[in-house]
């Protein structure tokens, strides 16, 4: 029979289909799997307020034909521990207790104050075999917002930017208050994916003043992430696009010097995750500060400024995660170590 990092990486790679979509909740996917080694049903969370992923996988096989005889023999895999409060929806603890599971294979604990931990015990109590930490490391990057939120108590931190071949992500001087495009419409494309799997994006006040940007992801299907601007002025025009109904905006009259006030108040608002998009003065206080957990470099292959705003500058222990091509651009993701 496959390994239980088998079934757990397919718990992982269902509970990617809830990325963007399951906040304030983490992703979380489940199978079902029996005594033979086949799989009985399969689930994955969508959205808050919605079943979770063990209930989705009990309704699969249900919807099947098996039941509580055939649950009895099989081991159910999750890749977060199931839930033991009452939110939303009822506790999934209680529901495997119900059906009559006498194995759990779970791949992480819950960091949340609710849970964490409380899950596994209930299970236990009611004498059901449970196996934890199985693809941990995996588990916890599929869900570094939510354990960044809960652990850290602040949002997982993006940064986010688009240089010219010369190194610069602004001209010295610009015509027109509007975005001065580097990359590719496939870079664009895919940095608007990103938007729509993230909660939230910030720029800084002069950023907003000089490029007037939109901030949503209008070249990708899906959710517009709260539009948080850092304002230490308070002098922002209402005709600005970011004041349109398309999401809701956030204006943070903080400083230049209250970053962790920024991050107080993002985290306040159930915020899980915030990209950084500029400008530079911003994007570096940041990566100064060492607030920061994952960096997106995308390099324009055909645009050149000469003169301009230098790209931000990392530094300190980071981890070059990908190299990957868009077109003729370039993107680095790196990660804070």
């Amino acid at each position: 029979m496959k390994s239980h990092k088998t079934f757990m990486n397919r718990c992982i790679q269902l509970a990617k289909n809830g990325l963007g979509t399951t906040y304030p909740n983490p992703l979380v996917g489940s199978l079902i799997l029996s005594e033979e080694g086949q799989i009985l049903g399969e689930g994955w969370h969508y959205k808050s307020g919605r079943p979770h992923a063990e209930v989705m996988a009990v309704r699969d096989a249900e919807k099947k034909g098996y039941d509580e005889s055939a649950f009895a023999k099989a081991t159910l895999y999750v890749n977060l521990e199931p839930c033991s409060h009452t939110g939303k929806t009822p506790p999934c603890a209680t529901m495997i207790i119900a059906k009559g599971f006498k194995k759990v294979v779970i791949g992480t604990l819950d960091p949340h104050e609710k849970v964490a931990g409380k899950g596994v015990q209930l299970l236990k109590d009611a004498g059901i075999e449970v196996i934890t930490n199985i693809c941990a490391e995996s588990c916890h990057r599929l869900n570094r917002r939510f354990f960044t939120y809960h652990t850290k108590k602040r949002p997982y931190i993006i940064l986010k930017w688009a240089e010219t071949a010369d190194g610069f992500i602004a001209p010295l001087i610009k015509e027109d208050v509007a975005p001065v495009w580097i990359t590719s419409k496939i870079s664009r494309q895919h940095a608007h994916r990103t938007r729509a799997r993230e909660q939230a994006i910030l720029i800084g006040a002069k950023t907003l003043l000089d490029d007037n940007p939109s901030l949503t992801c209008r070249q990708w299907h899906g959710h517009h992430p709260t539009r948080i601007v850092w304002d230490h002025r308070g002098k922002l025009p209402k005709a600005m696009k970011i004041f349109d109904d398309q999401a809701e905006t956030l204006i943070l009259q903080k400083s230049e010097n209250e970053l962790d006030g920024v991050l107080d108040q993002i985290y306040a608002e159930g915020i899980q995750s915030v990209i950084i998009e500029g400008g530079a003065k911003t994007l570096q206080k940041f990566i100064d500060s060492g607030h920061w957990d994952e960096a997106h470099q995308y390099m324009g292959a055909e645009v050149l400024f000469h003169q301009g705003t230098p790209a931000p500058l990392l530094h300190g222990q980071l981890v070059l995660h990908e190299r990957r091509l868009l077109g003729k651009d370039i993107l680095k993701t790196y990660y804070r170590s």
